[in-house]
């Protein structure tokens, strides 16, 4: 009989273990809700009712998996909080009225492949945090207010396909670690006001299609390397210091046609070399 008591104690302890897993799901989501201004959200939550019927919210094994409220009218910050959904893979809250920054705890979603908060009021900088989630596919944050610089680690993103960080107020420099971000397919980082120069190493991203650099403060040499990327459909490097020749191939690439700024602030096309085949126009080295 004693036995038989054991385990019925254990198989209840394990029953009150999974429904408090479950309930505190539910109980983040509520502070979500409330931190964000649920009341006057567009579609909103009806509390009452089991997480599962809640617009926006995907659940797998009683697990939040899936958390879309973009243009949804969300007003406030986002709670660290969040951080604690262990099992999501998608965080979309593009185009609401988000403001504050990005909670480091975001940093703990592990298994997290898609992250949007694009089209808001963000501040501060991009946490480093951010570089933790390997899984990673898409980050967008663009057209917030983000400031500071882009996080040294960025390259542990190892799987990343898409990175927009556009229209915000990135400074500094691109981190070596970008270079090694060989899933990259997509790269939108303009209207900043990065600087620096854009390294050979350009090359190791193999994967590039998009290349957005526009309206920054990049100065130096445009690597020819450029053109070792075969696969690159689009680029724009235009407004930003950039000096020496190009290859018509390279300019044909970009949609403003290598429109530069010089130290005066005045606007200016580069040199474009026509008979590349002929003479080398400058050393890779």
């Amino acid at each position: 009989m004693k036995k038989i008591f054991t385990l019925f104690l254990m198989v209840l302890a394990s029953f009150t273990m999974m429904a408090n897993v479950t309930l505190s799901d539910k109980e983040i989501l509520v502070k979500f809700y409330e931190a964000t201004n649920g009341s006057q959200w567009k579609v909103k939550w009806d509390l009452s009712k089991p997480i599962t019927t809640w617009t926006g919210v995907r659940v797998l094994n009683d697990k939040v998996v899936v958390l879309d409220l973009q243009d949804n009218n969300l007003v406030g910050a986002i709670p660290a909080e969040l951080g604690d959904l262990k099992n999501l893979q998608e965080l979309n809250l593009h185009k609401n009225q988000l403001s504050g920054s990005i909670p480091a705890s975001l940093g703990d979603l592990k298994e997290l492949k898609v992250l949007d908060l694009s089209f808001n009021s963000l501040s501060a900088a991009i946490p480093e945090s951010i570089c933790n989630l390997n899984n990673l596919k898409s980050l967008e944050l663009y057209m917030n207010r983000l400031s500071g610089v882009l996080p040294v680690n960025l390259g542990n993103l190892q799987n990343l396909e898409t990175l927009a960080v556009f229209n915000n107020e990135i400074e500094g420099t691109i981190p070596t670690s970008f270079y090694q971000m060989k899933s990259l397919k997509t790269v939108l980082l303009n209207s900043n006001k990065l600087s620096g120069t854009l390294s050979q190493d350009v090359a190791n991203l193999t994967q590039l299609t998009n290349l957005s650099l526009f309206e920054n403060n990049f100065a130096g040499q445009v690597p020819l390397a450029l053109e070792k990327l075969n696969g690159l459909k689009e680029m724009n490097i235009s407004y930003n210091k950039f000096n020496g020749l190009v290859t018509k191939k390279l300019a044909m690439l970009d949609t403003l046609n290598m429109t530069m700024i010089n130290d005066k602030g005045v606007a200016y096309l580069m040199n474009v070399a026509v008979e590349i085949d002929k003479r080398p126009i400058v050393s890779e080295e």
